[in-house]
């Protein structure tokens, strides 16, 4: 049973898994630090290997999604390292992802997306809605006909918070976190039950929009992402949540890349 190393490089996070068939051995991440050299990560990469007792050269195959092109080659050169293979990326034309795109150009859509919608597609069918909360909130829809439909993008609850500290002078920076209080009366909750508490109802608004194309009416909705788990308690219209959703996309990429 073939071994495949799988990379989801974000904007504010890497994240690294191994799976083995279908079972994912072991995960972790990395901060997306645009300064990072090969070496630097290759180091990284060769200790997380260590720390859960994988050995690098039994890795068959690696596939990549990557939404920071700087840190693209970074990466590929410690695989080459620490692994002795060459990743391959999404979105590169020798990956066949099995699903039409319709966008206006194809090459516009986040690899991190389309490994979400063909996960997603391949455990719910279609059509699917796909909720995705990191840096950005996005959705990502596929359509009944099997085919990345579209999707939204809004920033992500951190990103809304930074941006707010730095365009006021006297609100400080802090980090996302669920309030039992609507009404805060001071000025680090008030800013926290502001964000997260518009963040709730905003998805739940743009799942009751999308929700109300007859087309879409009864598509299941698939959560992941960094944050999502802060949110999942306030959105009972959560079909699943999948944490490693985009890195199973990858898996099954990876099975049909490396297989063929």
């Amino acid at each position: 049973m073939k071994k495949f190393l799988t990379v989801d490089i974000g904007n504010t996070q890497m994240v690294f898994g191994i799976f083995k068939g279908e079972e994912l051995l072991c995960h972790w991440r990395l901060s997306s630090n645009h300064h990072l050299t090969s070496d630097e990560l290759a180091w990284q990469l060769h200790g997380m290997f260590e720390q859960f007792k994988q050995n690098p050269s039994k890795i068959d195959g690696i596939m990549v999604a990557s939404v920071v092109p700087h840190l693209d080659v970074t990466l590929a050169e410690a695989c080459e390292r620490v692994c002795a293979k060459t990743a391959v990326f999404t979105g590169s034309q020798d990956v066949k992802i099995g699903m039409a795109i319709d966008y206006k150009n194809p090459r516009e859509v986040g690899a991190d997306r389309i490994a979400n919608a063909v996960a997603a597609k391949a455990a719910f069918g279609a059509p699917v809605i796909i909720l995705d909360c990191g840096t950005a909130t996005t959705f990502d829809i596929v359509s009944p006909q099997g085919h990345y439909a579209g999707g939204l993008i809004i920033p992500g609850m951190e990103v809304s918070l930074k941006a707010l500290s730095q365009r006021a002078a006297k609100l400080p920076e802090i980090s996302v976190s669920r309030t039992e209080t609507l009404i805060a009366r001071d000025t680090v909750s008030s800013m926290q039950a502001g964000t997260y508490w518009a963040a709730v109802d905003g998805i739940k608004g743009l799942i009751r929009r999308l929700q109300s194309i007859e087309t879409y009416a009864s598509a299941p909705i698939v959560s992941t992402g960094g944050l999502s788990n802060q949110l999942l308690e306030d959105l009972p219209e959560i079909t699943a949540h999948r944490p490693h959703l985009t890195l199973d996309g990858l898996r099954l990429l990876a099975t049909q890349h490396f297989d063929s």
